[in-house]
């Protein structure tokens, strides 16, 4: 029987270049058609190729059938300047004590390029490599209230949609200043209150405390620790005696170590795409009011995998559900 167009590469997945002037496709066409009569003068000229290209092909599919109308690799037969594997583990061997490139360049005589190559290749592109990821330490406070996790994220104001939304870059909007949206997120049941201020300075920061603290003890969550990062708002006098006074611990993130206080930063991370960024506002206005519905579905609906697919206020007895989101 004979080969035909859609029956010669069935399920063979092939990388063509974009400027390729051929494809398998093309070639078997070739093939076909110089066997039905065709001069591979008129094969060219009908295909748009070299009268070489049509007898290129047709003696590869000769001398192979199908398979020599696929693409071969461009990698050459021999490499001859390419390093040996003992050449290359010592370039390996150097990196492990942590040398640079351009120091294993120079103590081994060769070019920093070539030891690049090596290093990329085998994954010590980058001397973090060398270091092994600490194990993730995951925790979860028993009882609500044990810990809060507070942090902050600036938020543009809004004028009118910007490039956010809109996806071109000549909507932004410059010089219209910040809001900060504050959140306080507990350990245990990832309940979560938030507020959106004109700053993140002390009083901001202080005064979301205590309000926080109120909702809180609403459904009668009684903090006992509060986590926040090094901000100067969190060490600010003020601050510590509004923890004081609470009577609470205060805890604050390793520094340069974000993944510490890492509920507040993911709950922000969904607040953002959930919320924040999640449609066109035309005001900030707009934006604020949207946050209240949000916060309630997120506490009372949505499901958290953390928590087995339930919302938040599952794990709040059912005893204290006096509050609300408002």
């Amino acid at each position: 029987m004979a080969t035909t167009l859609a029956t010669a590469f069935p399920e063979r997945r092939m990388d063509i270049h974009k400027n390729a002037r051929t494809t398998p496709h093309s070639r078997m066409l070739m093939v076909q058609r110089l066997a039905s009569g065709w001069t591979a003068d008129a094969v060219a000229a009908a295909q748009g190729v070299t009268v070489r290209t049509v007898r290129k092909w047709r003696d590869r599919f000769a001398a192979a059938g199908q398979d020599g109308l696929a693409d071969r690799s461009s990698r050459p037969l021999r490499s001859p300047a390419r390093l040996t594997p003992q050449e290359e583990e010592q370039i390996l061997a150097l990196r492990r004590q942590r040398m640079t490139g351009p120091a294993i360049a120079r103590q081994l005589a060769r070019p920093v390029s070539t030891v690049g190559v090596v290093l990329r290749r085998h994954g010590l592109g980058r001397l973090a490599a060398l270091d092994p990821r600490p194990p993730a330490i995951r925790y979860q406070r028993e009882r609500p209230g044990e810990l809060i996790h507070i942090d902050t994220k600036k938020l543009g104001r809004i004028a009118r949609p910007s490039h956010r939304v809109t996806g071109n870059r000549r909507d932004s909007v410059e010089g219209i200043g910040w809001e900060h949206l504050h959140v306080a997120i507990d350990d245990a049941s990832r309940l979560a209150y938030t507020e959106l201020l004109p700053d993140d300075r002390k009083d901001s920061a202080t005064g979301f405390l205590s309000r926080a603290l109120a909702w809180f003890a609403r459904y009668g969550v009684t903090v006992e620790r509060v986590m926040t990062d090094n901000g100067s708002a969190y060490r600010s006098h003020d601050f510590r005696r509004a923890i004081d006074a609470a009577g609470l611990r205060h805890l604050r993130t390793r520094p340069y170590t974000p993944r510490t206080n890492g509920k507040a930063e993911r709950f922000i991370q969904s607040s953002l795409r959930e919320w924040a960024y999640a449609q066109s506002y035309q005001s900030s206005d707009e934006r604020n009011a949207a946050m209240h519905p949000w916060i309630a579905r997120y506490n009372h609906a949505r499901p958290h995998s953390a928590l087995n697919g339930k919302p938040p206020i599952s794990r709040i007895a059912k005893d204290n559900l006096l509050g609300n989101d408002s």
